[in-house]
């Protein structure tokens, strides 16, 4: 899989997704030359480009995008969706300062009446470079956790859909309002990074979603609790090894309104810990990975009985993941430069592993995923994917049904979709 390079100028934005599979440490890329649409000619002085004396500086516009198509097998129904279409836009200052952003529209539409569809920036921070092996980012920004948060391009990742432990685990794509500091060592083939970002908001947890509805994704952050994340990378031949880890406080309120709900306040009240580990593999078209990450809220219960969430104390998911390219040998010169990668991966996960007090179990929280396809890069650009997943979960607890649908389909604990994807990026 192709990595994002973090440690890159700005003209990362237009090679990331070009940059030759590779699993050794992350080398300073190549120039980009620019074309004539960057090349803008100064008309006012507003003109970033030339103001300020910044004659070297340049703007890169690049960007990806899913088209999918799901067939659901117990339900008897099927979903065709442009899934995300995203725009990037950075913007070098100086040889020291630079701006990266992402904005994403998902499913194609947001309606003022309706639920379906988001506009959100995924990213929007200044990166202020150090030294070659060092910067600092502020803004919008997304930790290091996991595989999949900063690498989720289509062409990233096998399967139509991002795994599912590193959607509802490990919810990508996480982002928060923060600073961070990323390096690469001198002497040793790992990188490190740390970051300070606003914490999460224990009053928005939900049953069954994890910790994804406590994010604030940039928008009116809660920054009464804090957060700290640091993540370690290693680099030995063609593996890499990461290991990553989360502690933030999940009380936004002023302390005597969470006085008043029995909630621990301060920076790190009613705290979240997340620790996580994996390792890939690529080589001669092989790739390999695994993952495992565990969640703790040990203050749950205070959580639930102040906001009746039912969420629990501790939730984990793991996975591994095998796949080939077939056309790695291609005798053929017209096949050499394309892809045909198959793969299996199998995940496991359980968002109420533990439960507090007077917590209420759902079985269809513990969940198991089987998902084998393959994909095809006629360019290194463009994919077409299909895969089949099939789901078996726990049993359904209808102490949890409170209005249950009268021509609702009865809970099956197994389930089979069929999955097609279009994806590209530039």
């Amino acid at each position: 899989m192709r990595k994002l390079l973090l440690f890159s100028t700005i003209s990362m934005l237009a090679v990331a997704n070009v940059s030759a599979q590779s699993n050794d440490a992350p080398k300073k890329a190549a120039p980009v030359l620019q074309t004539p649409a960057q090349q803008l000619i100064a008309s006012t002085g507003e003109d970033s480009l030339n103001s300020y004396g910044a004659g070297h500086s340049r703007t890169v516009i690049s960007g990806y995008g899913e088209v999918h198509y799901q067939r659901d097998f117990n339900n008897k129904t099927a979903e065709a969706s442009l899934k995300r279409a995203v725009l990037f836009v950075g913007h070098q200052f100086t040889g020291k300062i630079a701006f990266f952003s992402e904005l994403e529209v998902e499913d194609a539409k947001v309606e003022g009446s309706g639920v379906a569809g988001e506009v959100s920036m995924e990213q929007a921070y200044l990166k202020f470079s150090l030294n070659p092996r060092q910067y600092i980012t502020a803004g919008l920004i997304l930790p290091r956790i996991g595989i999949v948060n900063e690498n989720h391009l289509p062409i990233n990742f096998n399967g139509v859909e991002r795994p599912i432990v590193e959607q509802v685990v490990i919810p990508s794509t996480w982002r928060e309002i923060g600073v961070g500091f990323y390096g690469q060592s001198t002497a040793l083939p790992f990188t490190y990074s740390a970051a300070i970002l606003n914490g999460l908001n224990n009053a928005n947890f939900e049953h069954g979603t994890g910790f994804k509805g406590a994010m604030s994704e940039g928008q009116n952050a809660g920054a009464n609790s804090l957060a700290f994340t640091a993540a370690l990378q290693y680099f030995a031949g063609n593996w890499k090894f990461q290991l990553s880890g989360y502690v933030g406080g999940t009380t936004t309120l002023r302390p005597g309104a969470a006085d008043s709900l029995q909630l621990e306040s301060g920076f790190f009240g009613s705290p979240m810990y997340l620790g996580e580990a994996d390792v890939q593999y690529n080589n001669n078209g092989i790739t390999f990975k695994a993952l495992g990450t565990t969640v703790s809220l040990p203050q749950a219960a205070s959580i639930n009985r102040a906001f009746d969430h039912n969420v629990a104390s501790s939730m984990y998911g793991a996975y591994a993941e095998l796949g080939y390219n077939l056309l790695q040998t291609a005798k053929s010169t017209r096949w050499q430069s394309k892809q045909l990668n198959v793969f299996a991966r199998y995940e496991t996960l359980d968002l109420n592993a533990k439960l507090p007090q007077y917590g209420i179990t759902d079985g269809t929280l513990k969940q198991s995923h089987l998902i084998a396809g393959l994909g095809f890069f006629p360019i290194p650009h463009v994919v077409v994917k299909a895969d089949v997943r099939l789901l078996n979960t726990g049993d359904q607890n209808p102490a949890l049904i409170l209005n249950p649908n009268p021509n609702g389909v009865a809970y099956k604990t197994n389930n089979t979709f069929l999955n097609i994807c279009l994806g590209y990026s530039f």
